[in-house]
Parts: structure tokens; C-alpha cells; sequence
């Protein structure tokens, strides 16, 4: 019998076992991509070359705030000389920030005329063009009081006469013609004043200062006592000028408040010119005998302190009035700017003036003020070069400088 090819009595095999079909979702389409800018310097700008265009005279405040943290430092009455290799270094870093000022300026006002007698004609910008002469001044006096260390006595007095030179003859230059520019230009309103108007009058009150040291490098005769008496005549020239400008910055406050947050910080300017007067005072005193005939030569010691201690006391009060407002205004919201460097340079004054009265008079007050003084002097100095460094960077710092505020009635 022939077989079925399957037997009907035998179950069927199980059904292959089938595997799960893989459901294949088409792939989502790529992401384009992201059309990032690459990072560049000083993104602020749209050029790296805009920074030229709109380089202020501010920018030397920075020379100024610098060189004074070098300069106090060896006139403290205690462990100033300890501090004299840190003081050297920080004044040569002044030093390279004002060449490369001086450069940068240079190219400024070459590629950029226009913007460079825009600035000048500025409100508020026109002011600061005393910075530069007192960078000049800052660094010159370094040169004389630390240079000797590294070019020899003769070298570094011979380049602290040449900048002080130049930086007495730009200081003069701007005592005159910024009071002239706002004299004969647009009225200015009642509310204009604030603490930059002493910027250009500031000037020959470092030129004083500084201008005593280089007296005793003279030949003795006829060239120390010009150069005494040129040094008297620059300390009455700034000196009035501030009296004049005082009264309408007081004036200002008390009728219309400190103003811009801005512009509160140039209210430190005001310690410019009063440390500054009791530094050269005691500057003076000392390069008088043996340059002055004797009665007059006493009468200059004498008046350090019948004129410092008590310009030396209004300076401290001023201090406290501007910390004061300060305050108020950082918690109401204080933006960076380079007017921030208004709380190196007038607070060095004030370290040399107390280091000077400590010397003359030697009063623990005196030393005790100056070393305190001098510790803030170093922790602004190190806030404000941080954030002037973080915003050169990006280009902040470069942008057009505001116009005037808008006043409404």
C-alpha cells in the first residue's frame, strides 16, 4: 500500500514561530545648523578698530590711579621702604599703561580728528582733559622717587624733569582753556556742576607737589629758587581755582542732588586738590631752606600745619560725605565706569598728605589715617583695575560716551 505523504492520525507540527516585524520610524531630519559667531575680541564693537574712535582723555585716570598706589607707598611712615620693590613694580606698570596711552591717543586723534574735537567739546568728557597731564606728572614724580633704583640718580631725575615739564605745560594748557571753552561756549545750567569741573584746574596743584622734589637736583642759586617760586605760583593757581569751583559743586548737591548715578563716583575728585595742597605744602617746606632767606624759609615750615591740618580735616569730612553718597547710590544701582578710578587718585592724595603731617608733626593720628587710608587706596585700586580690565576687553569701555542728561521740569 502506498503511504500518505502525511499521517493523518500524527498532529501537525507546531507553526514556525514568527518573529516580531521591527518597525523601522523614518530617521527625523538633521538639525541645521547653528549659525554661531565666532568669538572675537571686544565684542561690544563692531570693528576691534572702533576702540580708537572713541579713546576719551579719561582713559589717563587710569595712569593717575596706578602711579599714586607706587608713589603713597614709600611715604608711609611705617614700613614704607619695605614696600619700595612692590611700589617700583607698580610704577612701572604705570609706566608701559601711559606709553601705551600716549600711542593709542596719538592714533586716535591721526585716524579719528572728528571724534577727537568732538570729545573735547563734550560736557562732560571736555573735563577730563586734565587727566592726561597729571598722568604725565603721576609717573614723572615715580621716575624721580623709584626710577633711581633701576636707570641711576642722574637718568631718572633728567626723564622725571622732562615728563614733568611736559605735564606742567598741559596742565597750564587746560587750567586755561577748558574754563575758557565752558566760558564762551553754550550757558550752562544751574545743575551742570559735579566733581569734574577741578579736573583741568587740578593740574598745577601736582605740578607744585611733584615740582619740589626735582628743587634740590638743581645748581644751587638762581635755578632752585625759580623753580621754588614757579612751584608756589602753580599751588596758588590751583588752589583758587578750587575755591571757586567748591561753592558751585556744594551749591549743586544741596539744590539738586548728586545727580546721574554716573557721575557720582567724580565726587571723590574733590579730595584732589585738598590732599594735594597739604602734600605740596610739605613738599615746599621741605625744599625751602637754604633756597628761601631764612624767615621766609621758617614761615613756609610753620604753615605746614596752620594750613594742612585743617584743609588735612575738611578732607576727611569730604571723604566720609562722599562714602555716604556713594553708598546710597550702589544700593539704588551704580554702573561701572572709568570714573570709578575717582577713588584711587584723590584717596593717594589724601595717604600722602596724612604721611607728610605724620612726618612733620609726629602724631600716631596721622600714621594711623595714612596706613589706613593707603589699605583702601590698594583695594580700590585692585576692584577697579579688575573691572576696567574686564571691560576693555569687551569693548564696553569704548563705547560713544552718553550725552548730557535730559532735565525735565
Amino acid at each position: 500500500m502506498g503511504s500518505y505523504p502525511t499521517d493523518p492520525y500524527r498532529p501537525p507540527p507546531p507553526p514556525a514561530r514568527l518573529e516580531p516585524m521591527a518597525v523601522h520610524s523614518p530617521a527625523p531630519p538633521a538639525a541645521p545648523p547653528v549659525d554661531r559667531p565666532p568669538r572675537r575680541l571686544l565684542p561690544a564693537l563692531d570693528h576691534p578698530a572702533d576702540a580708537l574712535r572713541n579713546l576719551g582723555p579719561n582713559w589717563f585716570a587710569a595712569v593717575m590711579g596706578t602711579g599714586i598706589v607706587g608713589n603713597a607707598a614709600i611715604t608711609l611712615p611705617v614700613g614704607g621702604q619695605a614696600l619700595r620693590p612692590a611700589a617700583t613694580a607698580v610704577w612701572a606698570l604705570a609706566t608701559l599703561l601711559l606709553l601705551a596711552l600716549l600711542g593709542a591717543w596719538t592714533a586716535h586723534a591721526v585716524r579719528h580728528p572728528d571724534r577727537a574735537r568732538a570729545l573735547a567739546g563734550h560736557p562732560v568728557m571736555g573735563h577730563f582733559w586734565g587727566a592726561p597731564a597729571m598722568a604725565l606728572l603721576t609717573v614723572g614724580a615715580g621716575t624721580v622717587a623709584l626710577g633711581a633704583d633701576l636707570f641711576g640718580t642722574h637718568l631718572a631725575v633728567r626723564a622725571g624733569a622732562v615728563l614733568w615739564a611736559a605735564g606742567t605745560a598741559l596742565g597750564l594748557l587746560t587750567c586755561v582753556a577748558v574754563p575758557y571753552r565752558t566760558m564762551t561756549g553754550e550757558p550752562a545750567p544751574t545743575d551742570a556742576a559735579f566733581g569734574g569741573w577741578l579736573m583741568p584746574v587740578v593740574p598745577p596743584m601736582v605740578s607744585a607737589a611733584t615740582g619740589a622734589a626735582l628743587v634740590p637736583h638743581l645748581p644751587a642759586g638762581q635755578a632752585r629758587l625759580t623753580l621754588l617760586l614757579v612751584c608756589a605760583a602753580l599751588f596758588g593757581i590751583s588752589l583758587c581755582c578750587s575755591l571757586i569751583l567748591l561753592p558751585q559743586l556744594w551749591s549743586r548737591l544741596a539744590h539738586h542732588g548728586p545727580g546721574p548715578a554716573a557721575l557720582v563716583p567724580t565726587l571723590w575728585m574733590v579730595l584732589g586738590p585738598l590732599g594735594q595742597s597739604v602734600t605740596a605744602v610739605h613738599l615746599l617746606a621741605d625744599a625751602a631752606p637754604g633756597v628761601l632767606p631764612a624767615p621766609y624759609a621758617a614761615a613756609v615750615r610753620a604753615a605746614v600745619p596752620l594750613y594742612g591740618v585743617p584743609v588735612w580735616g575738611f578732607a576727611l569730612m569730604w571723604l566720609a560725605l562722599a562714602a555716604a553718597l556713594t553708598v546710597r547710590q550702589a544700593r539704588r544701582g551704580l554702573p561701572f565706569s572709568l570714573a570709578w578710578w575717582g577713588f584711587t587718585f584723590p584717596v593717594g592724595t589724601c595717604v600722602t598728605a596724612s604721611a607728610g603731617l605724620a612726618d612733620r608733626l609726629g602724631a600716631h593720628l596721622f600714621t594711623a589715617t595714612a596706613l589706613a587710608l593707603y589699605a583702601f587706596l590698594v583695594l580700590a585700586w585692585l576692584t577697579v583695575g579688575t573691572r576696567t580690565l574686564r571691560g576693555a576687553l569687551r569693548g564696553t569701555l569704548f563705547l560713544p560716551p552718553p550725552g548730557p542728561p535730559t532735565r525735565t521740569p
